[in-house]
């Protein structure tokens, strides 16, 4: 994600959510009573960048004997199933609070997001 001169990346199984306002619905229709934002552990936003997944090794690359380290082996990832552009409600306790310029964002791990809703032809 690019703020500014300077980029953002999201690491692993990470997504980076842009938090709705808690007093507002949501554009894709999503609202969370006041009573369920007070005394649930439960969030939406919007989803602004992804991680690339989770890290498998590339077992067909690698020739060489288990107790050699290879560093010209590509590294493989098992994709996330959230997108760009994706609407989240998510868990959060599990979720980091970060502000960068200005801006608050939260980083939440993919095992902590319980719902998507995607547009249509995404």
């Amino acid at each position: 994600m690019q703020l500014g001169n300077k980029q953002m990346l999201v690491v692993g199984d990470r997504v980076l959510v842009k938090p709705d306002d808690a007093n507002e619905r949501t554009k894709v229709g999503l609202y969370l009573p006041q009573t369920v934002i007070e005394k649930e552990p439960v969030q939406s936003g919007a989803v602004v960048e992804v991680g690339p997944g989770i890290a498998i090794p590339n077992f067909a690359a690698d020739t060489a004997e288990p107790w050699q380290q290879r560093r010209d082996s590509p590294v493989r990832f098992v994709p996330l199933q959230v997108d760009v552009g994706d609407h989240v409600l998510f868990l959060r306790k599990e979720a980091v609070e970060i502000r960068y310029l200005e801006q608050t964002f939260l980083v939440v791990p993919q095992a902590a997001i319980l719902l998507l809703i995607r547009e249509d032809g995404l």
